[in-house]
């Protein structure tokens, strides 16, 4: 069974936190890469985090310090701790899972340029206010 389920999205204040979750079926936390990616309105879909199964991790700039991917493996969970949350934060936040269960190319070039086929959750929305 396919399936990522997100959760765990919000209205905060800047400064505040969440934490997003993401539970994903056996089958689909099996798989290499995993990662969080966003897409705020009118604007392209950003990577925001990836994680290998071997637990490599890979950030976007602009959340570097303020956000942390997570993997629960006993829960088959993946999480994203986003702190010090910004205005600019805000958007619909998406758990994604590669299609394969082994390394096709380095993580970095994964949440810049995921792939086609890549396994999707509904998505959960963050709203950040200043």
């Amino acid at each position: 069974q396919v399936q990522l389920v997100e959760s765990g999205g919000g209205s905060v204040q800047a400064g505040g936190s969440l934490r997003l979750s993401c539970a994903a079926s056996t089958y689909t936390y099996s798989r290499y890469y995993m990662g969080w990616f966003r897409q705020a309105p009118g604007k392209d879909r950003q990577g925001v985090a990836a994680i290998t199964k071997l637990g490599a991790t890979s950030y976007a700039d602009s959340v570097k310090g303020r956000f942390t991917i997570s993997k629960a493996n006993t829960a088959n969970t993946l999480y994203l701790q986003m702190n010090n949350l910004k205005p600019e934060d805000t958007a619909m936040y998406y758990c994604a899972a590669s299609d394969t269960s082994y390394a096709t190319r380095d993580l970095v070039s994964w949440r810049l340029f995921p792939d086609d086929n890549n396994i999707w959750g509904q998505g959960t929305q963050v709203t950040v206010s200043s």
